[in-house]
């Protein structure tokens, strides 16, 4: 295979934490450190690009914003990689992620990265100001706004979907993990995603965590469908996903002809590929 481009991939080692009520664990083996530990993971893969992005999991936010420099500092090393910096939807973070905001400027930053997974909600009011400002920096900077999915609560395709409705005339959204599962994955390949390509919504997605015939049936749909082609990525999630894993999954399903130089090369270059004029 040619080389490839992961849309998705962590930095920052999280303390262990009691999840769920056990005794604390640190599940994300693989975590890395150091910007050299991560470029040597992508050698011995065979990534030539990658989008890095502060790890978190661990119920503190403060943890994750605490990674963006990290990552900016990853992009100005090695131009394989591109930073995306962590942003927060909750009043109670305001003022760190405007002090992540400062950083948007930077050029090896291609990302706002969101989730819902720590707290906030997209039709919450009180997240509206923060959700506002994140997306008009994205518009100003010509990032990408890439958000978390996952069945049901607040990162389900029916809240995180209002982001769409409400943002992706005029800014990129990357909607991770392609809705997370049975329930995202249906509201979206059965409709949705090309209805909001169609009206001319600016999103993109991958199959990361995506299960068995979702990664099939997307392929089918585009096909039909003759839109959707250039608005797919590969991401490995790591150290939470599988690159391994996940390479197989999807080039089992695009083989190495058109749509796979869409999905593996030329879609992560237009999203996270050196800005305009750089």
């Amino acid at each position: 295979m040619r080389w490839i481009a992961d849309a998705h991939r962590h930095l920052g080692v999280l303390p262990a934490y009691p999840f769920y009520g056990g005794p604390p664990v640190a599940p994300a083996v693989g975590a890395r450190a150091t910007i050299d530990e991560l470029l040597s993971d992508l050698d011995r893969e065979g990534t030539e690009r990658a989008l890095v992005i502060p790890n978190y999991g661990v119920p503190d936010p403060e943890i994750a914003f605490s990674f963006n420099e990290l990552c900016v500092e990853a992009s100005e090393k090695d131009d394989r990689l591109a930073a995306a910096l962590w942003v927060s939807p909750r009043k109670e973070d305001a003022a760190r992620t405007d002090q992540a905001l400062k950083l948007a400027g930077e050029p090896g930053v291609r990302a706002l990265k969101l989730s819902f997974l720590l707290g906030g909600r997209a039709s919450d009011p009180a997240c509206k100001p923060q959700l506002d400002k994140i997306f008009a920096t994205a518009r100003e900077h010509d990032l990408v706004v890439h958000v978390h999915t996952s069945p049901g609560a607040a990162s389900d395709v029916d809240e995180v979907g209002k982001l769409v409705d409400e943002y992706a005339d005029h800014a990129k959204l990357h909607l991770v993990h392609f809705g997370g599962g049975m329930s995202g994955h249906i509201k979206l390949a059965g409709g949705r995603f090309f209805d909001w390509i169609a009206a001319g919504k600016k999103v993109y997605t991958d199959l990361s965590w995506a299960i068995g015939f979702t990664p099939r049936w997307l392929a089918e749909e585009i096909s039909r469908r003759g839109i959707g082609h250039d608005r797919v990525l590969f991401a490995s999630d790591e150290p939470w996903g599988d690159h391994e894993g996940e390479l197989a999954k999807l080039t089992a399903v695009v083989g190495d002809g058109e749509l796979a130089d869409h999905v593996f090369r030329s879609t992560f270059e237009v999203l996270y590929g050196p800005k305009k004029g750089k």
